[in-house]
């Protein structure tokens, strides 16, 4: 009976150590083995524009669905083992998927992320003069939120700073159309909110303009520029316009001078998803 549970005892160590041994194998490294190492960084960009650029951009700069990557600030985690993680895990509740890269070519792609960020583009303006920008004689806020204060007919702005680069804001003010624009992916949220501009026309002619908040085949829901919801069975409407521009103005440099432009930027840049 002794020898039994002798033997018992012994199987269930063997069991507790195999489960230690296959714990330290799954969890990553702390730090990345491949930091720093030129090869590595050249195989990580080729990986990551193979796998990523769809979303993040091909320069890792934010596309019209994902956030930036080279600010140096990451919202689920900043440290080389939480990033090792959101690339092969994903962040449920948001359009990250876990990726099948192996261990070697996540690291790849954190070297190369990791080099990027020193070469992150600097703003250089006035950021209070920004400020005052947006929230005055910009007229931004009408359209755009910002820790709870503006509108809701374009992409909430409040963590645009770490979700967007500098080159990309610059043209979506210069050139509205040029993207049409996706709200920032948030956490626990499926789908990032689409600002694709619309005009709901009545059977009895009256006009709607505003954005989509949801469509499929046979229904339409839209805010118009006054922030009503409407909700309308397509077969309630004469017609449904859908034209691949912004409802955003273009703010040339006629209407915003590029010192002005420069210091909203530097406002914006400060946005990062924690109010001061």
């Amino acid at each position: 009976m002794m020898a039994a549970r002798g033997a018992v005892c012994r199987w269930l160590l063997c069991l507790c150590l195999a489960a230690r041994v296959l714990s330290a194998q799954d969890k990553p490294a702390e730090k990345n083995p491949l930091a720093g190492q030129p090869a590595a960084i050249a195989e990580g960009r080729a990986i990551f524009r193979f796998t990523c650029s769809a979303c993040h951009g091909v320069d890792a700069r934010g596309g019209l669905r994902a956030p930036n990557l080279t600010s140096g600030v990451w919202t689920h985690g900043g440290s080389d083992q939480s990033v090792f993680n959101t690339i092969q895990h994903g962040v449920p509740g948001t359009l990250m998927p876990a990726n099948d890269l192996t261990d070697t070519e996540t690291w790849q792609v954190i070297a190369w992320l990791r080099s990027l960020e020193a070469k992150n583009e600097a703003v250089a303006g006035d950021a209070q003069h920004g400020r005052a920008i947006f929230f005055g004689d910009g007229n931004c806020s009408s359209c755009h939120m910002v820790f709870g204060k503006g509108g809701r007919l374009g992409p909430d702005l409040s963590r645009v700073g770490a979700a967007r680069g500098s080159q990309y804001l610059r043209d979506s003010i210069r050139e509205p159309s040029k993207y049409i624009a996706e709200g920032i992916t948030e956490p626990n949220k499926d789908l990032a909110q689409r600002y694709q501009q619309v005009t709901a026309i009545t059977l009895d002619g009256q006009r709607l303009s505003g954005v989509v908040l949801n469509e499929d085949t046979f229904s339409l829901q839209m805010l118009d520029r006054q922030e009503n919801v409407h909700a309308f069975l397509k077969s309630e409407l004469r017609q449904v316009i859908e034209p691949s521009q912004s409802l955003m103005p273009a703010y040339t440099p006629d209407v915003l001078s590029d010192r002005d432009l420069n210091d909203l930027l530097a406002y914006l840049h400060t946005l990062r998803g924690q109010q001061p």
